[in-house]
């Protein structure tokens, strides 16, 4: 039988949280809390890398949803967006294509993210290119943290 201690189960829960929000259009981050679990060594690293990935790529399918519906809300006159920007935005996604979502991972990510359901990119594509930029930055971010840290 699988014990799971109660501690490393709420802090992999925390940043779950941590994650998916901040992949969203909340101002969220994610990686204090990453590093900050990865130095105490309470939880795997593997399991974090898991955790963060997932949160994050269900973070941004939140926002691919909102993209998906954004277009019955074009002409309000409350739509933060207007016509012409979004328009420009979806010029800028069909020349640069899908593959700006493996940028999905930096600042202002969460944008592309949106884009692609507006553009309506296939959910299969979306979520491969995603998931390989959340979790890359995440394995990233591990590297990085055990080099400084020594």
């Amino acid at each position: 039988m699988i014990s799971l201690d109660p501690g490393a189960l709420a802090q992999s829960a925390g940043l779950f949280l941590a994650a998916f929000g901040a992949a969203t259009v909340l101002p969220f981050q994610s990686e204090a809390v990453f590093v900050g679990l990865q130095l105490g060594g309470t939880v795997s690293l593997t399991g974090l890398i898991v955790v963060a990935s997932i949160g994050n790529t269900l973070g941004a399918v939140v926002n691919y949803v909102l993209g998906r519906g954004i277009s019955r809300f074009r002409t309000r006159r409350w739509f933060p967006v207007t016509a012409a920007q979004l328009a420009r935005a979806q010029r800028w996604y069909a020349r640069w294509g899908v593959w700006t979502l493996l940028l999905s991972w930096a600042p202002l990510g969460d944008a592309f993210t949106v884009i692609a359901g507006t553009m309506r990119t296939p959910v299969w594509l979306f979520l491969i290119l995603v998931t390989i930029a959340k979790t890359g930055r995440y394995i990233a971010l591990a590297w990085l943290t055990a080099r400084v840290a020594g």
